[in-house]
């Protein structure tokens, strides 16, 4: 479910952005104590793809919380409500913690590449004896586009210290055109792992062209895979290629 920020909205329209709701507000005792993003908080989709994660949030009051509210946002953009409802469980009289389901996907939700980044929990507590606890940023994470890399090393097989050529395109996630187009101008690596050892070692760093191609030549002095990588940043995924084996005579 798509929902555009209208109290965002309206208090700019009318001048009063500075003058926003502070992003947590207590009424009474009620407080949150925790609250974890499953999946390690980090999501990264493509295009058609979509992710699902839990959220749980533990509160406490002294007279014990009656329920929670739960949902993911993008400040401005999108408010994710639950995929069903919120299920708790009390740890004593005064502590309860809730978990609520969320699936975010690029058809439904992120139809726009201003999407990507970071997303906060919204939690609205209420306890027993009709304190309350609000927080619009419980708890951050984030969402980027899916980026990709390829590649492939030329000749194959090779002979001891030749010029080997190695090739790859990176490309990423555009979800306003819903296809996948290319990264330009992104700080690339390209590693090595000699056969028989498990460690990549970067052996140089170069920038992807307007088309997101790399291309560029090394020498071949040992059998082994070479791959690109990509370290992600704000808005986009990091990006691994498979390793392509090269034969060394």
């Amino acid at each position: 479910m798509r929902i555009r920020s209208l109290s965002v909205a309206l208090s700019c329209a009318l001048g009063l952005c500075a003058l926003a709701a502070p992003s947590a507000h207590a009424d009474g005792d009620a407080v949150i104590t925790d609250v974890v993003v499953g999946g390690g908080g980090d999501f990264a989709i493509g295009i058609n793809g979509s992710k699902t994660f839990n959220v749980s949030v533990t509160a406490r009051d002294d007279s014990g919380i009656k329920g929670m509210e739960l949902r993911v946002r993008f400040p401005g953009t999108v408010i994710r409500s639950p995929d069903r409802g919120v299920t708790c469980a009390s740890a004593d009289g005064a502590t309860r913690t809730c978990t609520a389901r969320f699936t975010v996907s690029q058809q439904g939700d992120l139809l726009l590449n201003e999407a990507a980044g970071t997303w906060y929990v919204q939690a609205d507590v209420d306890a027993n004896d009709g304190n309350s606890f609000f927080s619009d940023t419980a708890e951050s994470f984030r969402i980027r586009r899916l980026a990709k890399l390829s590649v492939n090393a030329a000749p194959e097989p090779v002979k001891k210290n030749a010029k080997l050529t190695v090739t790859g395109k990176l490309i990423h996630a555009d979800w306003f055109a819903d296809r996948t187009v290319p990264y330009a101008g992104r700080s690339v690596k390209l590693q090595f792992r000699k056969k028989g050892s498990s460690t990549y070692n970067t052996v140089k760093t170069i920038k992807s062209s307007s088309t997101g191609a790399l291309k560029t030549t090394v020498k071949a002095t040992a059998d082994g895979y070479w791959r690109w990588t990509y370290a992600g940043d704000a808005t986009n995924s990091a990006a691994k290629a498979t390793g392509d084996y090269v034969d060394v005579k």
